[in-house]
């Protein structure tokens, strides 16, 4: 006799079963696996998002026990890997470097921050790449952050 406590279902696309209940849950056909229902129409899909290791503890996540994550790239990690990557300070996706959060309230903290300081390289211009939406802008050199014009992320390299 099958024990279905778990709410265990096969998915006969991934070829595997699964726990949580079907109806739970919905096979992408482009990541290649089961997601959360809750995700359906908000997830990045990216192909073959499950078939690789976590970018923390290089489990293999498409047979992986542990809960995962789809992050707002549409990379996925364990959940308990980005808690603890969170623990640590370090918001930026470890394969795109995008943010895996909204940092809209950090972002105005460092403004505040910024404001109070001053910048004596007032006339120098820098090139930056914006690691969250990729655009390529020139801006004022600052030691401490650069901002992005575009969507105002700090999350950004010198080019």
């Amino acid at each position: 006799m099958m024990m279905v406590s778990k709410e265990q279902y096969h998915c006969h696309v991934c070829g595997i079963c699964r726990i949580g209940g079907r109806e739970n849950f919905f096979h992408c056909s482009k990541c290649g696996c089961c997601y959360s229902k809750v995700l359906k129409n908000s997830h990045a899909c990216v192909e073959g998002a499950m078939h690789h290791d976590c970018p923390i503890c290089f489990e293999y996540l498409f047979e992986s026990r542990n809960d995962v994550s789809v992050l707002p790239c549409g990379h996925t990690i364990h959940e308990k890997c980005l808690k603890e990557m969170k623990e640590h300070c370090q918001f930026a996706c470890p394969l795109c470097s995008k943010s895996v959060c909204d940092m809209s309230k950090a972002w105005e903290r460092l403004d505040a921050e910024l404001a109070t300081l001053s910048n004596s390289f007032d006339d120098k211009m820098v090139r930056i790449l914006c690691n969250d939406c990729g655009a390529v802008s020139e801006v004022q050199f600052h030691l401490i952050a650069h901002k992005c014009h575009n969507c105002k992320s700090y999350n950004t390299r010198q080019i």
